[in-house]
């Protein structure tokens, strides 16, 4: 069995997955901001590092925000489908024609869809001197409110039903499976969001471009929807979110 599917992933589409997902994460790191850039924005003055560095984020407009948090978007949830995209490819494999590209394109619109708001987000905090240029959190208010959100989004009964759905694709797509692999995917994504839409949302307290968040969420995030694993993960990072809105609001105030 594990051979079988060892050998199913090194199919042409496996490995363009896994070049997708290189390809997402080696452009995140060309754009990630140095740190030493930003601690002289903290010196010097963001207004200042925003001119002198055309790369930043809100440099690039609206359309540059969405293209960034699409990539980043690939680049961190395209793994998280991985298990997903598996039991596709087993249940196609007994007898159903696939079109795998098809089912990740529908997961991905929804992801860019996300990516639009996100970004629309991102230039009205930073137009209100909530953000600074590269996306990270100015307010400590802020940052509680965003930690506190995720936290409570963790025990929320609509998280734990896309949960569910996520940790059980095998009957997600024998549900919906007369419904194609485009309408399988924008489903797949929307149940997705659904889990993963606050966790998200964290970057703007660590930095959007913080590597070291979007791996750490990342991984999170794919453990989350493991059925051995995940049961057992998603009550605590709740309420270590919590804690941690908790310290900071305190800190703030």
């Amino acid at each position: 069995m594990i051979a079988t599917r060892i050998r199913s992933m090194g199919k042409p589409e496996w490995l363009g997955l896994y070049g997708l997902i290189l390809v997402a994460w080696g452009l995140i790191y060309a754009m990630a901001i140095p740190a030493d850039l930003r601690a002289a924005g903290e010196v010097y003055g963001w207004e200042l590092i925003a001119a002198l560095c055309v790369a930043t984020p809100d440099a690039a407009g609206f359309a540059g925000l969405v293209a960034m948090w699409a990539i980043m978007s690939a680049a961190m949830m395209v793994p998280t489908m991985l298990p997903a995209l598996a039991t596709y490819d087993d249940l196609s494999a007994a007898g159903a024609r696939t079109r795998i590209w098809a089912l990740v394109g529908g997961y991905l619109m929804i992801w860019l869809g996300f990516s639009a708001l996100a970004a629309g987000a991102q230039m009205v905090l930073v137009g209100a001197g909530l953000l600074d240029p590269f996306g990270a959190s100015l307010s400590g208010l802020l940052s509680a409110l965003l930690l506190a959100l995720a936290g409570a989004w963790q025990f929320t009964a609509f998280k734990e039903a896309c949960l569910s759905k996520c940790r059980q694709p095998m009957m997600f797509f024998l549900q919906h499976w007369e419904e194609g692999p485009w309408r399988n995917g924008l489903r797949l994504g929307a149940v997705c969001l659904g889990c993963c839409w606050a966790l998200m949302l964290l970057g703007f307290v660590g930095g959007v471009m913080n590597l070291a968040f979007m791996g750490i969420a990342t991984v999170l995030m794919v453990l989350e929807k493991l059925p051995e694993i995940g049961r057992w993960l998603t009550r605590p990072v709740g309420f270590a979110l919590l804690g941690g809105a908790a310290v900071t609001l305190a800190t703030t105030l």
